[in-house]
């Protein structure tokens, strides 16, 4: 990068940082430094809420997502919507009429303590490990493409982040989170113009449309029903919503963000406004994806993205054969621009019987493409055993360098790094939240001073972060970073989710049946992911990963009914 880039990003950083500090310094009391004082507007929240869950794995992942597989990858988001509807009606108001700091404290009234612990014990886990996840996934690309000690930048990010969250606890987080997502939403959106623009004379944005069409990359709603298909409409609508009613409804990540508002109503609007705006910034990150693989159908891809693992190969033995299949996906390349160069002109005549015969042999060269890569990954491989040959997630930010001018670049940077330092925030945040309130306060140590619990959560956030730096420094890459923490969440969510709908909704089942039922629950989909990930699942038992949250969701009420007729006077 050039020095103008490393000083918008620097910058960016350390502006960024120093107003989380500086904004919410004196944070003396624990409603202050948990809820920051209650002050919050609805669109502060939620710009908090979308910023939270926007992490870098997010802007990173997404393009190469729709890159390789398309829009489909919107369906994932289709019940958000409806979650934040029926969250909005439900589990808000009780939050607010017992005014808990977390969602767990809830759980003890309606419940016992041992459930109220359960279940803040498995959203410790699991944001826990996410949390490494956030920064270790962005730190792996970064690294890379800034040729950074991979070390370093896990302790760059995870510090950073550490700074103003100590400080300021909530406040900063979502101070901080406003200034983030302008810089994450101005980047991405400029980098969309730019792609567009840098397409060839003879391709406007309708050919664009047309080539990505034809390519099958605006393959945006799949309404065929397979539990084996991650995204599809049906998986969308019902799956995915269990896992967002768990993951806004109950994950105090981000049930942190709302409580903090002036009332009920802020709150309310701020959920809503997340399910109206995130499926459209969803999609224009997904769209940026689809434009950039447009742009590599007139321009020369790389055959493998990941230029450092490419460059060990080239230093390697395998030097001549990687060279000779370089050439073959060139070649494969300037036929596949000419034939859709033809494609563009005859959609525009609207041949459609010339645009299906171009078509046609455009996917078959497309395929010999992919062929090609794969040949390259497997050397790869056999250079380095360990090495990731899954380079989607490098993809975007390989566009960026090669092509965007000086400033983009730095900007982009700075939008990886603002999305991880975000979502890392408030995952920080609420681990010390949930491990203050729930466990230590309760169970610990029960009768200490504001002043007391303020400086453990303090102390708490900073011991949060620095495993959070350890578990990323040691962890390894998924198959896709955002299907990493969707699938980790899936793991957790459907068994918190349904502890809380039998909180809300079953009032029959008591504290021991429901603590019991969960348990079993959670072993069950941990066994149920353990067949599918080696490919033992059989009949219904093999689905993907989203379809976990109703499961996990549906044993624990289901199994909360036997248990409490089984056990009719075990009230608690």
């Amino acid at each position: 990068m050039s020095i103008i880039d490393w000083i918008i990003l620097i910058g960016t950083l350390l502006f960024i940082v120093i107003y989380g500090v500086w904004k919410t310094r004196g944070s003396k009391d624990l409603k202050g430094y948990l809820k920051g004082n209650n002050d919050a507007k609805w669109w502060g929240i939620g710009i908090s809420i979308m910023a939270t869950q926007a992490s870098a794995i997010t802007f990173l992942s997404t393009p190469g997502q729709a890159y390789t597989d398309g829009m489909r990858f919107i369906q994932f988001y289709f019940g958000l919507p409806l979650a934040m509807i029926i969250l909005s009606v439900t589990f808000i108001p009780i939050y607010y009429k017992l005014k808990v700091y977390t969602a767990y404290q809830f759980l003890e009234e309606r419940f016992d303590l041992k459930t109220r612990t359960l279940a803040a014990l498995l959203f410790l886990v699991q944001r826990g490990l996410a949390a490494g996840i956030t920064i270790y996934a962005p730190a792996i690309i970064l690294s890379t493409l800034l040729g950074w000690n991979l070390t370093f930048t896990n302790i760059f990010i995870g510090l950073l982040v550490i700074v103003y969250t100590v400080s300021g606890g909530t406040k900063a987080v979502t101070q901080t989170q406003k200034q983030q997502m302008a810089v994450m939403m101005g980047g991405m959106v400029l980098a969309g113009i730019m792609v567009i623009m840098m397409l060839p004379d003879h391709i406007g944005f309708t050919n664009a449309l047309h080539v990505a069409g034809k390519m099958g990359k605006l393959n945006v709603v799949n309404f065929d029903f397979d539990l084996n298909d991650r995204y599809n409409f049906w998986s969308g609508i019902t799956a995915a919503l269990f896992l967002f009613m768990s993951y806004f409804g109950t994950d105090q990540s981000q049930v942190q963000r709302y409580l903090t508002g002036k009332s009920l109503t802020e709150s309310r609007l701020g959920l809503i406004m997340n399910g109206l705006l995130k499926i459209p910034m969803q999609f224009i990150i997904l769209f940026i994806g689809v434009m950039v693989f447009v742009f590599y159908q007139f321009n020369q891809p790389p055959v493998f993205f990941n230029q450092v693992a490419k460059a060990q190969v080239e230093q390697s033995d395998y030097a001549p054969e990687l060279a000779k299949l370089e050439a073959e996906h060139t070649s494969i390349f300037e036929a596949k621009k000419k034939i859709l160069s033809t494609l563009a002109v005859h959609a525009e005549n609207k041949d459609e019987k010339a645009v299906r015969r171009s078509q046609k042999i455009a996917i078959e060269l497309e395929n010999k493409a992919n062929q090609v890569r794969q040949k390259v990954k497997n050397l790869v491989t056999q250079v380095n055993p360990k090495a990731e040959t899954n380079d989607k997630d490098y993809i975007f930010m390989r566009f960026v360098m090669d092509n965007l001018p000086i400033g983009m670049i730095g900007l982009l940077f700075a939008v990886m790094f603002s999305a991880a330092m975000s979502s890392t925030a408030s995952e920080l945040n609420a681990l010390a939240s949930t491990t203050t309130i729930d466990l230590y306060q309760r169970s610990v140590y029960k009768n200490g001073s504001d002043k007391h619990y303020v400086k453990s959560s303090r102390w708490f956030t900073l011991a949060w972060g620095l495993l959070a730096i350890t578990f990323a420094t040691y962890a390894s890459l998924f198959e896709n970073l955002i299907q990493a923490v969707n699938l980790l969440g899936s793991l957790f969510y459907g068994t918190i989710l349904g502890i809380f709908l039998v909180a809300f909704y079953f009032k029959l089942i008591q504290g021991h049946a429901v603590f019991v039922a969960a348990i079993i629950a959670e072993s069950i989909v941990i066994i149920l992911h353990y067949l599918n990930a080696n490919d033992m699942a059989i009949g219904l038992l093999k689905m993907g990963y989203l379809w976990y949250n109703i499961v996990g969701c549906m044993l624990v009420i289901a199994l909360g009914f036997i248990f409490q007729l089984v056990l009719p006077n075990q009230k608690n």
